[in-house]
């Protein structure tokens, strides 16, 4: 039997490899031309995640939700670390604020623009978080919290995710906005505000994620 298992993977093997894949036939700029004709904006990437594979990208955005519930909840019965590792040289802090600011500027941009421009929001997210977290290991965890819990982060960040939820159905139900002219920040239809509403969730996740690590682990 162990031959025939053995046998079959080789006529497999050599399948994949003598037989031609029908889907190279077609050329791979034939193909960006048509994802960029059909969701009306430059960046064929975010034509495919937020529209001709948007039915994933709701899943991913959900299961991004519950990682950091998750998260929240196997350490909400441990006790709170007593010490806060952070940077303390002036250097240090400098550089890493510097640094926040940047990331927070590119999220911004990433954010406006990704359906225009290499990027989207997933990456303004990343950039949003990462700016938190140069803040977080700069500041001191109580401020941030109280930040956090001032401007209601939490509640944004499932609002963003219901929203997204709901103009994600909309679209796949066939509703679709006026895509604009092509490469006009304006432009996409409903694209852009999936990718703000991506950044969001995102980067207010990110912070969630950090506030907990911080609290119940001392650092990031």
């Amino acid at each position: 039997m162990k031959w025939l298992y053995i046998a079959a993977s080789i006529a497999v093997f050599l399948k994949f490899m003598i037989m031609p894949n029908l889907a190279a036939e077609v050329a791979d700029l034939e193909i960006v031309e048509m994802v960029v004709k059909e969701s009306g904006v430059p960046n064929a990437v975010s034509g495919i995640i937020f529209r001709n594979r948007l039915y994933d990208t709701i899943f991913e955005v959900i299961v991004f939700t519950i990682a950091i519930m998750g998260a929240q909840y196997l350490l909400a019965n441990e006790q709170p670390f007593h010490r806060i590792y952070q940077f303390t040289d002036q250097p240090s802090i400098v550089l890493a604020r510097l640094g926040a600011t940047i990331a927070a500027i590119v999220g911004v941009e990433l954010a406006i623009r990704g359906h225009l421009s290499p990027g989207g929001g997933f990456a303004a997210g990343v950039a949003g978080g990462t700016a938190i977290g140069l803040v977080a290991i700069t500041s001191s965890s109580e401020w941030m919290a109280a930040i956090y819990q001032r401007w209601r982060a939490a509640i944004w960040e499932k609002v963003s995710v219901l929203i997204f939820v709901v103009l994600s159905v909309l679209t796949l139900v066939g509703f679709e906005l006026p895509h604009g002219e092509l490469g006009a920040l304006v432009s996409g239809g409903v694209m852009p505000l999936l990718n703000i509403l991506v950044a969001i969730k995102v980067a207010l996740g990110s912070w969630a994620a950090i506030l907990i690590f911080i609290r119940y682990r001392g650092l990031l």
